[in-house]
């Protein structure tokens, strides 16, 4: 299996879960600054970043971030801007994944679920719900225990991966 994760991060700590879970896929990590992936390559794409206002993050979040003291912020490019130049898919597996606060996501907002629907709309498929790591505060650091939820569920993202790709093998087959 060839994954790759792609995030964007405001304070370091979508990053740390984005290479938790490349580590557990033992497999690349990105961010929107870097050149889009060969998506025919790929059997399953991890998109994450941090929820900002209720959602994905946006230019006018990002410079926010900044003038809070985020760094590696590029204020004039991330995840939104990534997603706007994905090529459309053709049923390639996707998972999606954001931080934000431990709160009901009625409450927070959740990006992860921004960008599994504009992933969705682009022909990608779900392998997993969007899934959620949390934060102490705006700026971190993360609750204890989720570098390591992270790596879980990577691991089950691997699982799903190859279960979805057995049965599309045997629905071709069959």
């Amino acid at each position: 299996m060839r994954a790759t994760v792609v995030c964007e991060s405001a304070f370091g700590n979508t990053r740390k879960i984005a290479v938790a879970i490349a580590e557990a896929l033992d497999e690349e990590l990105l961010s929107v600054e870097d050149p889009l992936p060969e998506i025919e390559a790929i059997d399953l794409l991890v998109v994450g970043a941090p929820t900002h206002v209720h959602g994905l993050p946006s230019g006018r979040s990002r410079q926010a971030a900044v003038d809070q003291g985020g760094t590696g912020v590029d204020p004039t490019r991330g995840i939104r801007d990534w997603l706007a130049e994905l090529p459309r898919a053709n049923g390639q597996l996707v998972a999606t994944f954001d931080t934000r606060l431990e709160n009901p996501s009625w409450l927070t907002g959740s990006a992860a679920k921004g960008i599994a629907k504009r992933l969705r709309r682009q022909g990608f498929e779900l392998v997993a719900e969007p899934e959620s790591f949390y934060v102490l505060g705006t700026e971190g650091p993360l609750k204890d225990g989720e570098l390591e939820r992270a790596a879980e569920w990577a691991e089950t993202l691997s699982r799903a991966t190859r279960e979805s790709e057995a049965h599309f093998v045997g629905s071709r087959l069959g």
